[in-house]
């Protein structure tokens, strides 16, 4: 029984490990998924440069009124050099389930970077589930090293913040 106990313990653990949130000062976890073309793309393809993993879902009515926030740091911050850096990138990790419905929310939105990605799993998406998300939006700002700088930048936040990274 006490044998028994101890593996359900360590089992339980293990759980709650693979469910903590990533924060400021981890390294940011890498993952690879499917994007809206088709082809695969992993976070660590961008090392060397800022990164915002930015979770999101078409049906997500407060994600879609932060999207002109996100593609005004896009137009803003994609170009700019950086220090210490190659640049920046979004990486769009989208939760929906309904593929025609993502699509529709990226060119409604006008979210016009070319890495966008999602498994379809809705909450279950494997990127949401490895960095904790609980809910949406949520993002992440990955420094040129790997390690995540800051967490849930929203609208002058999020602008202040790349500001402060840029030359």
């Amino acid at each position: 029984m006490k044998k028994i106990l101890m593996i359900a313990a360590f089992a339980l653990c293990g759980f709650v490990a693979a469910q903590a949130q990533v924060k400021v000062g981890d390294k940011a976890p890498d993952f690879a998924m499917a994007s809206i073309n088709g082809d695969t793309i992993r976070l660590s393809q961008f090392k060397g440069k800022y990164v915002l993993i930015d979770f999101w879902a078409s049906w997500c009515g407060p994600c879609r009124r932060e999207n002109p926030n996100v593609v005004a740091a896009y137009n803003k911050y994609s170009k700019k050099k950086f220090k210490k850096a190659k640049g920046f990138v979004i990486l769009s990790v989208s939760l929906d389930r309904n593929m025609e419905d993502w699509k529709k929310a990226v060119e409604e939105d006008g979210l016009v970077w070319p890495a966008h990605v999602s498994d379809l799993k809705f909450w279950k998406n494997e990127a949401a589930v490895l960095y904790g998300v609980k809910s949406v939006p949520a993002n992440y700002l990955v420094n040129p090293n790997g390690e995540v700088v800051a967490v849930n930048l929203r609208g002058e936040n999020l602008d202040t913040t790349l500001k402060k990274y840029s030359k």
